[in-house]
């Protein structure tokens, strides 16, 4: 164990520079925005991580969370090649996450926004499925604009808890996360996950979605 971690460390120290924070009394590595938006090489962040899990443990989704206790203002950035949100908390690496971006034909959008609406109940006006009024599933996984309603059902809604509105009607909200980009639009994240962002932003937060 002392071996590999010495060797990550020493590849982390040659493939990027780094800055050196105190994090609930353990000094370790944070990066700040030029880590995930692609102005730091790919191997970089990939021996960042093992260096990080090394320190702290990493949960078995590959996520991350620094933010209690931290201050500043949030901002996210979304990095779609690399299917992962950060939280930063004033420039700060604060935490991340695996997502589950737009598949092909429904790609999320990358640009500059920011948080428009939050909703911790949200579920979906287009995407879900016909029920019978017992509630059981006649037809799932539909899109309310293009699939006619059986008669004797009702449109029930996907659920979207903890949504974040970010353009449009995508937003990032809980849901299955399958490895891959495969939702209409919308960055899916893991439940904690999307339960510990919503706490931290507000309307008004930016976000960065980066290729």
């Amino acid at each position: 164990m002392l071996c590999r971690l010495l060797l990550l460390l020493l590849l982390l120290s040659g493939l990027a520079s780094c800055s050196t924070v105190r994090n609930t009394g353990v000094t370790t590595f944070r990066y700040g925005r030029k880590f995930v938006t692609q102005d730091v090489p790919h191997a970089s962040r990939f021996v960042w991580r093992h260096v990080s899990g090394l320190f702290r443990g990493s949960p078995d989704d590959g996520s991350f969370w620094y933010a209690e206790g931290m201050t500043g203002q949030p901002s996210i950035v979304i990095n779609l090649g690399e299917q992962m949100v950060f939280l930063f908390k004033g420039g700060e690496l604060a935490g991340g996450s695996p997502i589950s971006s737009g598949s092909e034909g429904y790609g999320t959008r990358p640009g500059s926004y920011h948080i428009m609406e939050k909703d911790i109940g949200h579920k979906s006006s287009i995407y879900g499925d016909y029920e019978d009024y017992a509630g059981n599933v006649i037809w799932q996984n539909i899109d309310n604009r293009k699939d006619p309603r059986p008669p004797g059902t009702r449109f029930e809604g996907a659920k979207m808890y903890y949504f974040m509105r970010v353009y449009g009607g995508v937003g990032m909200h809980q849901g299955y996360l399958p490895g891959y980009p495969a939702s209409h639009g919308c960055i899916r994240l893991p439940g904690h996950m999307a339960e510990k962002i919503f706490q931290q932003v507000s309307v008004g937060t930016p976000v960065q979605i980066v290729p």
